[in-house]
């Protein structure tokens, strides 16, 4: 999937059909669902959920257990606004699907 394509599901009520978790994770971050974010970024165990599971908890204001993930996820601890973080781990998210 196409990041404008991802982007413009948001204004649906569920995410597009075919999601990998990472993605899905990313998507409910985006809609306001922390929680749901993080159950599926939870459930991808390998290095994509890892990386959104550090952005969520970084999001949560958990920089310690958010940098737990950034190295499960072989990516340095970021610290800069979300927003740019977010769109980037989508794009690579969208990707690598």
């Amino acid at each position: 999937m196409e990041f404008a394509a991802f982007s413009a599901s948001l204004a649906e009520d569920r995410p597009p059909s075919g999601l990998g978790l990472a993605a899905q994770a990313l998507w409910w971050d985006a809609k306001g669902d922390w929680d749901k974010a993080h159950d599926c970024a939870q459930a991808q165990d390998d290095a994509q959920g890892a990386w959104v599971h550090a952005y969520l908890h970084r999001r949560e204001g958990d920089a310690t257990n958010a940098g737990y993930w950034y190295r499960r996820a072989g990516k340095p601890a970021q610290r800069g606004a979300l927003a740019p973080e977010w769109e980037a781990i989508a794009r690579a998210v969208l990707a690598a699907a």
